[in-house]
């Protein structure tokens, strides 16, 4: 008996797959409904040439002009040498630009160009579209529900 033939013989003779214990399991179902959402959430921003790191930190500039590099990885648990080649090549792209911190002589701000300000807003919308939709088995309360008790876990 070949390796396949074993492998399908012990398919049939197992029957339904038993997950109930991993189900059980917070990180399993997390990163299971991860997956499901990653993947949308990379189709729809393909348009945009954004991971998810890309959109977050574009994201957290636009909606807090003049952040610093070092507020910015805090609010995103970023490791600054991270942070460092993603702002580089968005500054590449023309979607941010750095200027003196206003209140800071030492610091540097972050903030969207024009261009950059106008293709977040319609990732963020596109993002707010996609999130939507892979939780459209919910109700709009237990959307709100299961935001605020993931935001327990990591806040």
């Amino acid at each position: 008996m070949s390796a396949a033939e074993h492998l399908a013989s012990s398919a049939q003779v197992v029957g339904p797959v038993d997950s109930q214990f991993l189900e059980s399991l917070p990180g399993y179902n997390a990163r299971r409904a991860s997956l499901a959402i990653l993947d949308a959430f990379y189709k729809d921003m393909a348009v945009f040439d954004f991971g998810p790191v890309d959109f977050s930190v574009m994201s957290i500039i636009s909606h807090n002009p003049g952040i610093t590099s070092r507020q910015l990885c805090a609010s995103l648990s970023l490791l600054p040498p991270n942070l460092v080649g993603l702002i580089n090549r968005l500054e590449k792209r023309g979607l941010v630009n750095r200027q003196p911190h206003p209140s800071d002589g030492r610091a540097v701000g972050l903030y969207c160009s024009p261009q950059g300000l106008q293709i977040t807003q319609k990732a963020e919308a596109t993002a707010a579209a996609s999130g939507a939709r892979v939780t459209q088995k919910l109700a709009a309360s237990e959307q709100k529900t299961l935001a605020r008790l993931l935001q327990k876990i990591f806040l």
